[in-house]
């Protein structure tokens, strides 16, 4: 690996990290049991992993997390998909009552069926969501994710984006966030919180 390479993932992780921090500070001390009134969120309606285009409608009033990144990403994203399947499996039934969906923010690469390969290593019940640059961008902004592209060498690239694990309550409105620095006893806590909420 080039020390390019190296630099521009590094680069990824500490943006991701730090938004993720931001946002997370901005948060952490108001619960997850009350909806929080920062007008992050809005409606998603994108081709899904299951085959067909997946919209909020879809989930029926079920409470949800939703993480944007990448299926390339070499660490933050597998990491939380990884933290995410831990906590599912801690949450037993109750994960039922609540929807985790990943949205990938390099649709260019990450189609449908290519995520749904990738998802197949975490708990089955994520959904993945990809679609066209512009969807992408709409849902990003509704839910202030922020992400753009790192050249690497040889015309590649990764991509820089914020890592936080948005939990929003049946009505849509945001609740509470997870991140990378979390213990699994508080993610799993405020899991529980918003499942109960639904």
């Amino acid at each position: 690996m080039t020390r390019r390479r190296i630099a521009a993932i590094a680069i990824a992780a500490v943006v991701a990290l730090a938004g993720s921090a931001v946002v997370g500070y901005q948060l952490s001390d108001r619960g997850a049991s009350t909806a929080l009134r920062t007008g992050i969120g809005g409606p998603i309606d994108l081709p899904a992993t299951t085959g067909k285009r997946f919209s909020t409608a879809d989930l029926g009033g079920k409470p949800y997390a939703v993480f944007f990144g990448f299926t390339r990403c070499p660490n933050i994203c597998p990491t939380t998909l990884s933290d995410l399947t831990l906590d599912m499996e801690q949450l037993g039934p109750l994960a039922d009552r609540l929807q985790v969906l990943f949205v990938t923010v390099d649709p260019e690469r990450d189609t449908p069926d290519s995520m749904k390969d990738y998802l197949s290593a975490f708990d089955p019940r994520i959904v993945g969501l990809s679609g066209t640059p512009e969807e992408i961008a709409a849902v990003a902004k509704a839910y202030r994710v922020y992400y753009e592209k790192v050249p690497t060498e040889g015309g590649d690239y990764t991509m820089n984006h914020t890592a936080t694990v948005y939990l929003m309550d049946g009505k849509g409105e945001l609740t509470g966030t997870l991140s990378l620095e979390e213990e699994q006893p508080t993610r799993v806590a405020k899991l529980k919180r918003l499942a109960e909420s639904g």
